[in-house]
């Protein structure tokens, strides 16, 4: 029903009358359907899950609750302005962005904030450098491996540079320590890697190389080993699990199907940090599966928007970087929920559009933006070819606004 509006519109205005152009949004509409949805829930499940870790930072009970309400804004206020950006034109800034990076990460290691821990903060907890690092590695190496296309199945110019970079930066996470951000990287770099098309060989290397360094991490990492042998030892006896793990599970149970009702549970006060990694485990609790099921299906719609946008791209730099992106977003989620549920060891993760947190908020919306940029200049690309078609198919007016059609018309010298 749309394309007769826009024939008619045109052809109306060959004749002099007013045009109706139909509205394009040049979106994906779904897909920010579903980022808004996601954002709106958070919003609601922070104000719920946020009460007592506000009290206990000696902040007022909505602390934490307007603080994201204020990153919400500066989020969206972020994704907006990367979506009406040509995602082509961060490619001169990819240096700068690394050595930000890198600049910052350094910082976290030598003057960092000490919390639970580790270092991981930057002026008083509000910045945390090490999601920076996930979302510029990703735009990074979309243009990378663009460029790198020719000479990407050869190991000396493909595998060994990007094993270089990434481990550079997972050696400055690391240092935190960030076990969780550090694997992340790893896996995100494989993923791009995987995705620019490179062969079954180098792919079995990366998943190797991988899986070692996951395992030396584990082994000089004293919290990365005890959160697996908990794990282990959730598996084979829920009861003798470690007390997060216990609060996690008494939240399902309480749950049900239905929940008890959104601010209602019991179960977020003694779960670590409610409000952000944990809150998966409140959402499963006051909502029921009926909330846990909307949550996992809203991030499944996400992911295949995500990669449709990706499919439709105008070039191998922005499907990289939209299925990266789009990965990333899902990975996130796929681990945190996977962590409440103890299909994952405990990792740290946050659920991204949904955790407090204004670091992981904005990076997740920047993300949001340059999908959207991606499938913005793409839908532009092809209504421009699309009008062209159209005119060469339509246009049947001469310069002079006659028909350039003839028309039978009778001789005078048949009139008798």
């Amino acid at each position: 029903m749309g394309e007769p509006t826009v024939i008619n519109s045109r052809i109306a205005a060959t004749r002099g009358e007013p045009s109706i152009r139909p509205i394009r949004l040049g979106i994906d509409v779904p897909f920010v359907l579903v980022v808004m949805f996601l954002l709106g829930f958070g919003i609601l499940m922070v104000y719920s899950a946020s009460w007592q870790p506000s009290i206990l930072a000696e902040k007022p009970i909505s602390y934490f609750f307007l603080n994201q309400l204020r990153w919400v804004f500066v989020g969206v206020g972020v994704a907006v302005f990367l979506m009406y950006v040509d995602y082509r034109r961060w490619k001169k800034w990819l240096i700068p962005m690394v050595l930000i990076m890198i600049a910052l990460l350094l910082a976290v290691a030598l003057v960092g904030e000490m919390r639970f821990g580790a270092r991981r903060t930057l002026f008083n907890g509000s910045i945390q450098p090490s999601e920076l690092a996930k979302l510029v590695v990703i735009i990074y190496l979309a243009f990378w491996l663009h460029s790198k296309q020719e000479v990407l199945n050869n190991i000396h110019f493909g595998l060994i540079p990007m094993v270089t970079i990434l481990s550079l930066t997972a050696a400055l996470i690391m240092l935190q320590p960030d076990l969780s951000a550090t694997l992340t990287i790893l896996v995100l770099g494989g993923m791009m890697f995987f995705l620019a098309g490179v062969d079954w060989r180098q792919i079995i290397l990366i998943l190797l190389v991988v899986g070692g360094i996951s395992a030396l991490f584990l082994l000089v990492s004293d919290t990365g080993r005890f959160r697996f042998e908990q794990y282990l030892v959730a598996l084979q006896d829920p009861a003798n699990a470690h007390d997060h793990i216990k609060r996690v599970i008494e939240s399902i149970v309480r749950g049900g199907v239905f929940g008890v009702g959104i601010g209602k549970g019991s179960s977020k006060f003694a779960l670590p940090v409610s409000h952000t990694d944990s809150i998966f485990a409140v959402i499963i609790e006051e909502t029921g599966l009926i909330g846990a099921g909307a949550v996992v299906i809203a991030f499944m719609i996400l992911m295949w928007r995500g990669m449709s946008i990706a499919r439709k791209a105008l070039d191998i730099q922005g499907r990289l970087l939209a299925a990266g992106l789009t990965f990333w977003i899902t990975f996130e989620a796929i681990l945190n929920m996977g962590v409440m549920v103890s299909v994952f060891p405990i990792t740290g993760n946050a659920l991204p559009l949904i955790s407090a947190g204004g670091s992981n908020l904005t990076m997740t919306m920047a993300a949001i933006g340059l999908i959207l940029s991606v499938g913005r200049v793409a839908n532009h690309k092809k209504n421009e070819e699309e009008g062209r078609a159209f005119s060469a198919v339509v246009n049947l007016r001469r310069g002079n606004g006659r028909r350039g059609v003839s028309r039978a018309h009778r001789s005078s010298n048949t009139r008798r």
